[in-house]
């Protein structure tokens, strides 16, 4: 997702940890279990040291944490952020734990982190750090074990020279990373997975409602790889993409953005506001709040709170980044009417795309994209209209009921295995 700096009413790991506590009252999970279901397995903290290119010595802290791994090995992306400490990443590889089981995926959950800005790194030195990386968590990943993927800041790139160094020491292993390039057994379709994944379940929430799509107002925070794809599959159904944003700041046009104007400026390394397209500024915090039909915030964590829930327009809250809403922020939305499908949801694709790569790379085959594309919709179709049966069923919100379902999922194969 996108780099906005985030605001934090409480941390990340509480927030979550507050989602499952929710979750294990309603499928009625006994206290000891939950507790060991909330905590992390094995958590590692490393020094990644960098000789600059002008012979000064930086000194990174990066992480890795194995929340879960009773579904199978550990899954989860590695970000490159300044705030990216020990528990903004103790609470992503929650996320992922419960993500994998809610889209019923044979992983478990991870996540990683650098404490660092690579804006500020030149190719040689972003190439150094994630070598040096890689090889000081080399000996808790691999294929079957723990396979890392790109998530901030990270890229194929950055992935192709991850998978490299791993490789050094243990062979070439390309099903022991995802998100590489296509070239080195990335596979067609991954990179746009998670935004597109995102439309796919807005297309069938809206089927499931009664909605027509067709000119529905859509404000994107972050355009990133997320919310660019987002703002492209959605424009290309007819949507009006009305308003994005990136770390540089927001443009708004009621009529309706250019899409392909704003996609074309980033890509030959511009920022949003630099794109030469019919607009108006805005700022981060009058963006949220632009009267809209969907909201989705897929920049960084804690943007939607306590102080701005009541002045969110959007029907619908779809997340693109991971805990973008903050609980307190969460119940006011619900107590309002205002539908949120969870990050664990509605950001799936990722993953699931990375598990199709992850099967291609274990049986040295590759699918055609059209291939791909399907098998993601599907399997993303299925986890949505389980979370609404539930919820509808129950009386709840999307998110208890995705966090209910993933949470019993993930309780069943502890016990099975012995673990609990």
């Amino acid at each position: 997702m996108d780099t906005v700096a985030p605001v934090r009413t409480q941390s990340p790991d509480v927030a979550v940890r507050r989602y499952v506590a929710d979750a294990a009252r309603a499928v009625r999970l006994p206290d000891d279990v939950a507790e060991i279901l909330e905590t992390s397995y094995r958590e590692v903290s490393v020094q990644v040291p960098l000789r600059r290119d002008d012979g000064s010595l930086l000194v990174a802290h990066g992480y890795r944490v194995q929340h879960n791994g009773a579904r199978g090995p550990y899954k989860g992306g590695l970000r490159y952020h300044p705030h990216a400490d020990l528990d903004e990443v103790r609470a992503l590889a929650a996320l992922m734990t419960w993500k994998t089981a809610l889209l019923d995926l044979p992983f478990g959950g991870a996540k990683g982190g650098i404490q660092i800005d690579p804006t500020t790194l030149s190719a040689r030195e972003l190439q150094s750090v994630t070598r040096t990386f890689a090889l000081s968590l080399s000996h808790v990943l691999g294929a079957y074990r723990d396979i890392p993927a790109p998530d901030v800041n990270t890229n194929a790139q950055v992935m192709a020279w991850f998978m490299d160094a791993y490789s050094s020491r243990h062979g070439y292993t390309p099903a022991a990373v995802t998100g590489k390039p296509v070239e080195l057994g990335g596979a067609p379709g991954r990179e746009q997975a998670t935004g597109r994944g995102l439309v796919y379940i807005v297309e069938a929430a809206a089927r499931r409602w009664g909605w027509d799509l067709t000119g529905k107002r859509v404000v994107i925070e972050g355009f990133g790889n997320v919310g660019s794809w987002v703002a492209r599959e959605l424009d290309a159904l007819g949507a009006r993409v009305v308003a994005v944003s990136d770390v540089r700041g927001g443009v708004f046009n009621d009529n309706g953005l250019d899409v392909g104007g704003l996609v074309a400026t980033v890509a030959a390394g511009g920022t949003v506001p630099d794109a030469d397209v019919a607009h108006t500024p805005v700022t981060h915090d009058e963006l949220l709040t632009l009267e809209c039909d969907i909201l989705v915030p897929a920049a960084l964590g804690g943007s939607i709170t306590a102080d701005n829930a009541d002045d969110i327009t959007a029907s619908l809250v779809a997340e693109g980044a991971n805990h973008p809403v903050t609980p307190e922020a969460d119940r006011i939305l619900a107590d309002r009417g205002v539908r949120v499908i969870p990050d664990i949801l509605a950001n799936g694709g990722g993953v699931t795309g990375s598990y199709f790569e992850w099967t291609q790379n274990i049986q040295q085959f590759q699918w055609k994209e059209e291939r791909f594309n399907t098998e993601l919709r599907e399997r993303l179709e299925d986890a949505f209209h389980a979370v609404a049966e539930y919820a509808e069923r129950d009386g709840c919100t999307y998110r208890l009921a995705a966090y209910a379902i993933a949470l019993d999922r993930v309780a069943r194969a502890a016990r099975t295995r012995g673990y609990i």
